[in-house]
């Protein structure tokens, strides 16, 4: 299997090195199956593969959803993927979110300074960046049709039943880390969230090209 992972910064390129697939659980792993079945049906009949993360707030877990699938896409070959996030209402990347994956490797850089800032997140020097901004799952940016949408929290899953345009629908939900906001462990549980999302997402993309048996 041919990877691009050189590509990537170096940094960024350890840090995925270590990550262990061995922690994901089976339960996990048959979630996660849904996800790996959608992206090799599209691949394997040439069409674009989309992918819109959806959370409540569209701040944290479906921005790092984003981010590590669009990287894991390129780390190993898999072409044509488009990764997008939203949320049934827009708020703002949380900046401890962009503070985790930037000490992970990545180059974030902030493109603008409003109440919803605008991100340049780059998981390698020739790589094309990602987009990062908060946004509803509907809003412009993001596909209108031909797309998984992909449940990254329980609360959006259990109160959004229904997203315009979504061929699939995957539940694939993450603990919050809000929760830790403002106590000690703040940060430690943001790492490990990204973390989580990180292994979960190269164990998929690592299944892409391998061939069905």
């Amino acid at each position: 299997m041919q990877k691009q992972g050189t590509e990537l910064f170096d940094k960024l390129q350890d840090f995925i090195s270590l990550l262990d697939v061995s922690t994901i659980s089976e339960e996990r792993l048959l979630v996660l199956q849904s996800l790996i079945e959608f992206i090799r049906g599209k691949k394997d009949s040439g069409q674009s593969i989309n992918l819109n993360f959806v959370c409540t707030h569209n701040s944290r877990r479906s921005h790092m959803a984003q981010i590590w699938a669009q990287t894991m896409a390129h780390y190993f070959n898999v072409r044509q993927v488009h990764c997008y996030s939203g949320g049934t209402e827009a708020t703002a990347l949380y900046p401890k979110v962009a503070e985790v994956l930037k000490q992970a490797g990545f180059d974030i850089l902030a493109l603008s300074e409003e109440v919803n800032p605008i991100y340049s997140i780059k998981c390698g020097a020739e790589v094309h960046p990602i987009i990062g901004f908060s946004k509803t799952y509907d809003h412009s940016f993001n596909p209108k049709g031909n797309f998984a949408a992909v449940m990254t929290c329980s609360h959006a899953d259990e109160n959004c039943p229904f997203i315009p345009g979504a061929e699939k629908r995957i539940a694939l939900t993450f603990e919050d880390p809000k929760e830790f906001d403002g106590t000690p462990l703040q940060t430690e549980k943001y790492k490990e969230r990204s973390t989580q999302i990180a292994t979960e997402l190269f164990y998929v993309f690592s299944k892409i090209n391998e061939r069905s048996t």
